[in-house]
């Protein structure tokens, strides 16, 4: 197999199908679409039994035990087969050609990971914004700067399995460190600037959760990065930090800022993540990488240096009016 797609599902009775229906028509031959039932309680796997009966050569099912999402990767990747491994939400649905753009970039080019675009949907299937895959003429930067999921990415499978990497269990910000251990590896990055993967921002979603307390264990993920990367982890501090900045002192704090919950606990949360910037990076406010904010988020990030948190939460909700 070219290609094998894991995709986790739990309690997506909803959205399976059309998922499902992007991955049997993919145009690129050699797909094999893994699906991880992780204990769904609803009709998830009937709908999932349909398709292996009408794609028996193309899907393979596979059911477990409650774990998680980070779990249910780690499960199919036994499954896997191919030369390539790719993750897609249950949720969410890729572009018919998706695959066969990424597998051919990555042979052009031999590459051990493949990067591309994607819109943001919403439950009224609108666009909300589309996310690029290139912002810079640099590949570190366009690293630093892109998304960490790992659903907008295809990995030569040998390279997960020669570091023996993983997925955490049962926490948020599990894409994070995963991403993270794999591209200061030295392997070859190449990148698709079309927005080929399509994510659902639903209400129900996992980082649509009101449950702030759940934005610490982002820190675990990055305590995650500097324990793997062991002795060679001075040698990639500086853009480490800025993953920091950009993902805790940033995009997680303004999470926080935004959540509706009471105003002391937000506070809290937000001063834990600030204690752990500052313990653990504690030249951030003069990384390198900061001059490359555009114009938002380095005022984002002044706000946020100011404790001007009542600021940085007008400037979205007016946002969100326009």
């Amino acid at each position: 197999m070219k290609i094998s797609v894991i995709v986790p599902v739990y309690n997506v009775e909803k959205y399976i199908a059309k998922c499902l229906d992007s991955l049997v028509n993919q145009t690129l031959d050699d797909v094999e679409i893994i699906v991880v039932n992780d204990g769904s309680l609803d009709e998830s796997q009937k709908i999932i039994d349909k398709y292996i009966k009408k794609y028996p050569q193309k899907i393979k099912s596979v059911i477990k035990k409650n774990g998680g999402q980070g779990s249910a990767r780690n499960f199919g990747l036994k499954y896997a087969t191919g030369e390539y491994i790719a993750y897609v939400d249950s949720d969410d649905w890729v572009e018919l050609d998706m695959f066969e753009k990424m597998y051919n970039n990555a042979q052009k080019n031999n590459s051990d990971i493949v990067v591309c675009g994607n819109k943001v949907i919403s439950m009224d299937n609108s666009v909300l914004k589309i996310e690029p895959a290139i912002y810079f003429d640099d590949v570190k930067l366009n690293i630093l700067f892109g998304k960490m999921a790992v659903w907008n990415k295809i990995y030569k499978r040998e390279i997960i399995s020669k570091k023996n990497i993983e997925f955490r269990h049962k926490v948020w910000y599990e894409d994070i460190d995963f991403t993270t251990k794999l591209i200061f590896n030295n392997y070859k990055i190449s990148f698709i600037d079309e927005p080929l993967y399509n994510y659902l921002l639903r209400p129900g979603s996992t980082m649509n959760n009101s449950n702030i307390d759940r934005n610490l264990e982002l820190l675990n993920a990055f305590d995650e990065i500097k324990k793997f990367y062991d002795k060679d982890y001075k040698s990639i501090y500086s853009e480490v930090e800025f993953l920091a900045i950009y993902h805790i002192y940033i995009a997680t704090i303004v999470r926080v800022i935004n959540a509706h919950v009471d105003c002391r606990h937000r506070k809290e949360i937000i001063n834990k993540l600030i204690y752990y910037m500052k313990t653990n990076f504690k030249s951030f406010k003069s990384n390198k990488y900061l001059r490359y904010l555009d114009r938002n988020k380095k005022l984002i990030y002044k706000l946020i240096n100011l404790k001007l948190y009542f600021a940085v939460k007008f400037i979205f909700k007016l946002k969100s009016k326009i």
